[in-house]
């Protein structure tokens, strides 16, 4: 059996057409993945078949030309951009005699050096674990006896076995792990959410430039590469707009066509900044000619983590590359629905954050409030907040606030002890207390 390097540097490529010629930007694309792992790419195969073969998903043909070229190109792995099962890796890897990894497996070994973070390792680590748990093989058998003799008789236990074993103990610890982090983080949200402010979670496909916008909005310098997966672990830092409106902006990983399904799995917690955003900005490559195609894989995964149904803001980015002014785009009722900008270059910043805060104004309604005066944590909560916008007091004391706030926010304040909403009003209609807002499913989700 050959020797499985630890880090494969010279790489041959393989890209296989299912039913069409191999696609370019395809091509491009997995070049960029392996360049992202720290491989060097030596080679190319590529062909074309109309369904995969059981064996080595290509055909055996293709597959001694894929031998030859590893050969003489020396390399020390190959990348395949496709998902293969088990037993097709192994018969690669017998055949050509070096480590084939397929596309899952590269995707989890770029996000194994970009786990920064606690929970990135964890959810990382987790992820190759279900991963490799599927690819044991049968190895030596230190511990199996299947041989007669005092003392030798029984199947003891096989290495595969042993392994199968320790994974799965090691799969256990880590869900563990990552459940305790994830109340953490989950305790870290719920501070935040005690001052009502609206959030914005940066999502958008691998390399569109997410983390650039996160530091021209932020101010700050969050590693920024051009490369795929450059950011893994969320970041989160609060702004605040033009008229003193605070909001909290978190920077996502990056999404990319099919995903593993391990990681979306493993990564539920840190997506979770994404999902409970008030308004997601998608931000998108317009100097990409599969920008369309992107757009809907990132709608795709968002569906799949449960954020599908949260407001979004399109920001295509990289003007800069297509010689485009900035510009706002409206919809018939004159809703701002996408917004072009260079984060790079810093060109339409302040169309996209008045966008930003119109979007989140719409999620907002005028509601006026009786708190006791005992509420004097809870009043300068909502001042912080920037949320009032008038206060007088009553005969018995206490105090009647006006305030602007997003309806979940409002929600929240129904079930506080000692608040009584006296009247809402929003931008679409008023309402009383008494009416179907209050009583909504929302509120009795809350309670």
């Amino acid at each position: 059996m050959f020797e499985r390097p630890r880090s494969g540097e010279r790489a041959v490529l393989v890209r296989l057409g299912l039913g069409a010629p191999v696609d370019p930007e395809d091509l491009q694309e997995f070049t960029q993945l392996a360049l992202s792992a720290g491989a060097t790419p030596v080679a190319t195969v590529t062909g074309r078949r109309d369904r995969p073969d059981p064996r080595y998903f290509m055909g055996s043909g293709k597959a001694e030309e894929l031998r030859a070229a590893a050969a003489a190109a020396e390399a020390d792995v190959i990348l395949v951009d496709h998902a293969l099962s088990p037993s097709q890796e192994r018969n690669l890897e017998k055949l050509i005699e070096r480590r084939v990894l397929d596309r899952n497996g590269l995707i989890l070994d770029i996000f194994a050096q970009r786990a920064r973070s606690a929970e990135g390792h964890v959810e990382v680590e987790l992820a190759q674990l279900k991963h490799i748990a599927s690819r044991l093989v049968r190895g030596w058998t230190h511990l199996e006896r299947q041989k007669g003799g005092i003392g030798l008789r029984g199947p003891g236990e096989t290495q595969l076995e042993s392994d199968r074993r320790i994974i799965g103990q090691r799969v256990k610890v880590l869900t563990k792990r990552l459940e305790k982090i994830k109340q953490q983080r989950d305790t870290g949200r719920q501070q935040r959410a005690e001052i009502p402010v609206p959030s914005l979670a940066l999502v958008g496909y691998t390399n569109a430039g997410k983390s650039t916008l996160f530091n021209a909005l932020a101010g700050t310098d969050a590693y920024v590469a051009d490369q795929l997966f450059a950011t893994l672990d969320p970041t989160v830092r609060r702004i605040t707009l033009p008229g003193g409106t605070p909001i909290v902006v978190a920077d996502t990983v990056g999404f990319i066509r099919e995903l593993p399904h391990e990681l979306v799995a493993a990564f539920q917690s840190t997506l979770t900044e994404a999902r409970a955003a008030t308004l997601l900005v998608h931000v998108v490559d317009a100097s990409n000619p599969r920008r369309d195609e992107q757009i809907a894989q990132v709608d795709s995964v968002l569906a799949d983590i449960g954020a599908g149904d949260i407001p979004q803001l399109l920001v295509y980015n990289k003007i800069d590359r297509l010689e485009t002014a900035a510009r706002v785009d409206r919809d018939a009722n004159g809703r701002a629905t996408a917004v072009w900008i260079s984060a790079r270059e810093r060109l339409g910043l302040p169309l996209l954050i008045s966008a930003v805060a119109e979007r989140l104004a719409r999620f907002a309604r005028r509601a006026r409030l009786r708190v006791p005066a005992s509420a004097g944590a809870l009043r300068s909560r909502l001042y912080a907040a920037h949320a009032v916008r008038a206060e007088s007091s009553t005969e018995d004391g206490s105090l009647e606030l006006s305030v602007e706030l997003p309806d979940l926010e409002l929600l929240v304040l129904a079930r506080t002890a000692g608040v009584q909403i006296l009247e809402v009003q929003g931008p679409e209609m008023p309402c009383t207390p008494e009416g179907a807002y209050l009583q909504s499913s929302a509120l009795r989700a809350i309670k």
